[in-house]
């Protein structure tokens, strides 16, 4: 964000990240996570999702600001389908990847499964998005194709009807909040904030 240490506030819990973000006038920061939940009216009725698009509407030159980092909370109780998107392509595109669940006492893989899905009202979908730019500053968004009793349609998916934005920030000053001294210091691991 386009503010020095000084100015900012120290970062709230995972729920009120996005709350304390869009205060700071906070973009992401070399890569994104988009959560998307997906399930149907009801058990008898199967909705299909066929495909996910990545749409860019503007690419420009990284940011010169200053990135902060923090984390950004953990899963929910649905194990989710992992995607990568490497925004620095010419045409970036939602590639299944394989996931991790650590839900449980173990972390155990979950490997890739490419589209397409079925969705309930017993049986959600959760699609996680990981979004990477080393390059430019980007905003994007997302479209979701399903079909379900003859009809189909497209899902846009946008952060509360904004494109998403994702800068790079390799070589930009980091910091992390230190509670202890109520402050934030100089991170040695630069580019990989929130």
């Amino acid at each position: 964000m386009e503010r020095a240490p000084r100015a900012v506030a120290a970062p709230p819990v995972a729920a009120d990240a996005g709350a304390w973000a869009g205060t700071h006038g906070a973009v992401h920061g070399g890569e994104a996570l988009v959560r998307i939940t997906v399930q149907g009216r009801s058990q008898s009725d199967a909705v299909v999702l066929h495909a996910l698009h990545v749409r860019v509407v503007d690419r420009a030159a990284p940011l010169l600001w200053n990135a902060y980092r923090m984390d950004d909370g953990c899963g929910g109780a649905v194990t989710p389908r992992h995607f990568a998107v490497d925004l620095d392509r010419p045409r970036p595109l939602a590639r299944p990847v394989d996931g991790l669940d650590a839900s449980g006492a173990e972390v155990r893989k979950i490997p890739a499964v490419s589209f397409p899905y079925k969705v309930t009202s017993s049986d959600p979908e959760e699609l996680l998005v990981f979004a990477r730019t080393a390059a430019c500053d980007f905003r994007w968004y997302l479209e979701l194709e399903w079909s379900a009793g003859g009809r189909t349609g497209t899902v846009r998916i946008t952060d509360g009807g904004k494109p998403f934005r994702t800068s790079g920030a390799g070589g930009r000053p980091a910091y992390v909040h230190d509670s202890a001294e109520g402050r934030w210091i100089t991170d040695s691991d630069s580019g990989q904030t929130g």
